[in-house]
């Protein structure tokens, strides 16, 4: 009686499989070129609502049906995922904006049209905005410079918009900046679906500091 050699498939690197016995690689699901993207999601998926500390690279490995040391093929260490995750997440927070201002004139409209896409965005249940909003530099040390540097690329934008406003002599720009950002993040914490829509909430918040600035103007 002839024993009959039983095929196995091993993992490879890339989160592939490959047959023992013919060598042959059989891939499982998506494409190798669209598995990072897969991890991506997945990571954010599990930062943004579990946050970073409490999540396993098998845990991230396992949202996106990946093997899990085949996470180790894209991305050397948690640290470095989490920067890639942060990374896209503002990527994505700049093309909104951008595109939302693109045709607009006037420095207080291009300001309001650019709060108002960053508040839907923070609002609409992303999991690259949650990453943004609840990981702080400070709580990553090896990533804390690339992740300082790419929030402070994202505000360029609005530092950008706030210094072509025509503001009262002596105000305090960067202040502005910081109060108006530090409000639109903070509505993450109180929005509820069926009250103030996102941009209404970035329109009363807006229009709260204007008000305050006008005033200023008129006392001066």
């Amino acid at each position: 009686m002839t024993a009959t050699t039983k095929r196995r498939a091993v993992p490879d690197s890339d989160g592939t499989r490959k047959d023992a016995a013919s060598g042959q690689r059989r891939r499982r699901g998506p494409r190798q070129d669209n598995r990072r993207a897969l991890l991506l999601d997945a990571a954010a998926k599990q930062f943004g609502g579990r946050g970073y500390h409490a999540v396993t690279m098998r845990e991230i490995a396992g949202g996106a049906d990946m093997l899990a040391g085949s996470v180790y093929y894209h991305f050397p260490s948690k640290d470095d995922l989490l920067i890639a995750v942060y990374e896209e997440g503002v990527r994505r927070l700049a093309e909104r904006v951008e595109s939302a201002v693109a045709d607009i004139d006037g420095s207080w409209e291009q300001l309001a049209a650019a709060c108002r896409a960053h508040t839907e965005m923070l609002l609409d249940d992303s999991d690259y905005a949650q990453v943004i909003l609840s990981v702080h530099p400070a709580d990553v040390p090896p990533g804390r410079d690339r992740l300082i540097a790419l929030r402070d690329g994202y505000e360029e934008y609005f530092r950008r918009m706030i210094e072509a406003l025509p503001l009262p002599p002596g105000t305090n720009r960067a202040a502005l900046r910081f109060t108006l950002l530090g409000a639109l993040n903070w509505s993450k914490n109180w929005y509820r679906p069926g009250g103030m829509t996102p941009a209404q909430i970035s329109h009363e918040i807006l229009e709260i500091l204007r008000c305050r600035l006008a005033d200023k103007d008129q006392q001066q």
